[in-house]
């Protein structure tokens, strides 16, 4: 096959999967106030339905590079795609929060493998100065996904039933099958040598642990104690990890990788942006349909802008890097999208549609410019050899900081809920939720700010094959 079309293909067939994630994900917040009255629950209770996902991503997402140099990247992710739509299905026929949480953990688990491995198929599938323009060719078709999936989630809860929703990964899912087993080679290492399995240990209870127990602070489902207990076990897991780490010559997420700056800048300095990132899918819904009153189909008709703008920025993202570089554009626009994320808990009963639009089309059009610049930075300094161990950290990395997003958007919000006297969650209980997931993209500039003013030139400009 010729290379300016394997350059083409491969993305496209992780994008596949990406797109039916996307949709997945984007779908389910919709029709998260609906979910909550058939459960019987509060809506924001639901948090915990939404942090499970991330929990399986938190689980399995450190080993997924060696499972990949280990068994193929081309079955790794094949059967990822194939887990994810069981977990779908399990999802449909939940009755209650519990059963419906472990489906989503199900999820997580096919998410935890599909998304990095995709990622490594694309790495070894271009050469280094055409990576910018592959991944816009995944992110676009990606990008689909928050288009598509507030407006059919919106509609099919409106109008079908929410559990209907589901089923839109079972097409999906088979037609990415069908691709990976046709066009993706099963590229492998020769030697990946042993798996950490304590630092797997570790790594796994340290996410469970941490995001479990600050997904349940706050709430009614378990006391309070143990919930607290929970988090500080979490935390416990971490320095014990980073001590492990420190002795191992190979560790499952290899800390040594931060030592390189656009690596560094990339995973830790985007974390706090991801937490705005993560917050914002779970909150605009919420915000629109108990806070506004709207449908489960006009909000997601208005919460779909976001992804217009983020399509739009991606068109031409490959050239703002090239005119301005990495340091100078994840800097400022840092800040421009944190105020675009704060500014959507401006809205208030009687705000037009239109002005609520162009605010969430706003708050996709720069947070999409940094997402896209920060996937490309963390690879600038990465050899090829070391792309699988590196993914694996920089995804767990950016996982879990897309759950914090929602853990604490939705303590924040309980706790103005409680603050202000109120029952149940009103449309003055979402401001301060959004200022404060918003002010963390702000957290991330002191990091890029460190980066030097040619970093990542290779990438930005397409200097080295």
């Amino acid at each position: 096959m010729p290379l300016a079309v394997k350059a083409f293909i491969a993305p496209l067939i992780v994008a596949c999967a990406m797109f039916m994630e996307s949709v997945d994900a984007n779908v389910i917040v919709t029709a998260i106030p609906e979910m909550a009255r058939a459960f019987g629950r509060d809506p924001v209770t639901l948090k915990v339905a939404v942090t499970s996902y991330v929990l399986g991503l938190g689980v399995f997402i450190p080993i997924c590079g060696w499972v990949a140099d280990r068994f193929g990247a081309r079955a790794v992710f094949r059967t990822a795609i194939g887990v994810f739509v069981v977990g779908s299905l399990l999802c449909a026929a939940s009755t209650s929060l519990g059963p419906f949480t472990v489906a989503r953990f199900i999820q997580g688990v096919g998410g935890a493998m599909m998304v990095p491995v995709g990622r490594i198929i694309i790495f070894r599938s271009v050469r280094r100065s055409e990576f910018i323009r592959a991944m816009n060719y995944l992110s676009v078709p990606a990008m689909l996904g928050p288009a598509v999936g507030p407006l059919l989630g919106g509609f099919i809860t409106t109008y079908l039933h929410w559990r209907l929703i589901f089923f839109i990964n079972i097409p999906i899912g088979i037609a990415g099958i069908w691709l990976t087993n046709r066009y993706i080679a099963n590229s492998h290492e020769e030697h990946p040598g042993r798996l950490d399995w304590f630092g797997f240990f570790l790594s796994a209870s340290a996410g469970v642990l941490l995001l479990l127990g600050l997904s349940l602070v706050g709430g009614e489902l378990i006391p309070q104690r143990v919930a607290f207990a929970m988090c500080v076990a979490g935390a416990l897991m971490v320095v014990l990890y980073c001590v492990h780490a420190r002795r191992v010559e190979k560790p499952l997420l290899d800390l040594r990788f931060f030592r390189v700056s656009t690596f560094q800048a990339s995973v830790l300095g985007g974390s706090m942006f991801r937490i705005g990132l993560g917050a914002v899918p779970f909150l605009l819904p919420l915000a629109l349909q108990e806070g506004l009153g709207m449908s489960a189909f006009k909000s997601g008709a208005i919460t779909c802008a976001s992804a217009f703008g983020g399509m739009f920025m991606r068109s031409f993202a490959s050239r703002v890097l090239h005119r301005f570089g990495f340091r100078q554009t994840l800097f400022y626009n840092a800040a421009l999208s944190g105020i675009a994320i704060a500014a959507c808990g401006a809205f208030f009963p009687g705000t037009p549609a239109w002005v609520i639009w162009a605010v969430v089309l706003l708050g996709g059009f720069f947070p999409a410019l940094q997402f896209t610049s920060l996937n490309s930075l963390a690879y600038a300094e990465i050899e090829t050899r070391d792309v699988g161990r590196a993914t694996s950290l920089a995804s767990f990395v950016q996982q879990v900081s897309l759950g914090l997003g929602v853990t604490i958007a939705g303590i924040t919000l309980e706790l103005s809920q409680y603050l202000n006297g109120h029952a149940s969650v009103q449309w003055s209980d979402f401001w301060p939720a959004f200022v404060v997931v918003g002010l963390f993209s702000f957290l991330s500039m002191p990091i890029t700010a460190r980066l030097s003013h040619d970093a990542g030139t290779e990438i930005s400009r397409g200097t080295r094959g």
